[in-house]
C-alpha cells in the first residue's frame, strides 16, 4: 500500500472554535488505520518515551495517543482531565488557552509509584495544557522527560516557552 503523508490527512477549519483560530483536525488520521498505526509506531519509537515510567495523556485527544503508545510499549497511562471528571483526591492547575481558560487535574494516587513522565497530546499550540500538566508533575517533584505531540503550531512559539524536550510529528 502506498504511504500516506499525515499532513495531507489533516483538515483545516478556519474560525473554529472562534474567529481567527484555524483548527487543525487530526480525526482523519484516526479514520485511516494504516496511517494511524504508522503514527503510533513512530511516536512510540522515541527514546524519551521508552525511558519514561508512565505517560500522561491530556483530555481528550491526548488520551487516544497516550493509550495507543502505552499499549505498544506496555507503559502505564495517567489521565490529565478537565474539571469535575476525576474522583478522589486530585492535583489541579489552571491555564490559559488561545481562546479562553481551563484547568486540568490528575489523581494524586495515580502519580505515587512513578517518577519519570512524558506528556502526550494531539496538538501543541500556545503550550498552556502541557505547561499545566508540567506544573502538576513538578509540584510533586516528578521528572518530565518531554512532551510528545502529533501536531505543533510553531508560529505560536510554545516550544520556546516550555522548558522540556518537545517531540512533534508534524510542524506547521
Amino acid at each position: 500500500m502506498e504511504e500516506i503523508n499525515l499532513r495531507d490527512l489533516i483538515k483545516d477549519y478556519p474560525d473554529f472554535p472562534k474567529q481567527g483560530i484555524i483548527f487543525k483536525d487530526i480525526l482523519p488520521i484516526l479514520a485511516n488505520p494504516e496511517s494511524f498505526a504508522a503514527l503510533i509506531k513512530k511516536m512510540a519509537s522515541n527514546d524519551c518515551i521508552s525511558r519514561a515510567d508512565a505517560l500522561v495523556g491530556i483530555d481528550a485527544r491526548g488520551f487516544i495517543f497516550a493509550s495507543c503508545i502505552g499499549y505498544e510499549l506496555s507503559k502505564p497511562i495517567i489521565l490529565a482531565r478537565k474539571p469535575g471528571k476525576l474522583p478522589g483526591e486530585i492535583y489541579t492547575n489552571s491555564y490559559e488557552l488561545e481562546y479562553g481558560q481551563n484547568s486540568l487535574s490528575i489523581q494524586k494516587e495515580a502519580l505515587e509509584e512513578y517518577q519519570t513522565f512524558v506528556i502526550v497530546d494531539d496538538l501543541l499550540a500556545t503550550g498552556g495544557t502541557i505547561d499545566s500538566v508540567s506544573k502538576i508533575l513538578l509540584s510533586q517533584e516528578k521528572q518530565i522527560l518531554g512532551a510528545s505531540v502529533v501536531v505543533e503550531l510553531s508560529a505560536l512559539q510554545a516550544r520556546e516557552k516550555l522548558n522540556m524536550n518537545i517531540i512533534s510529528q508534524i510542524t506547521y
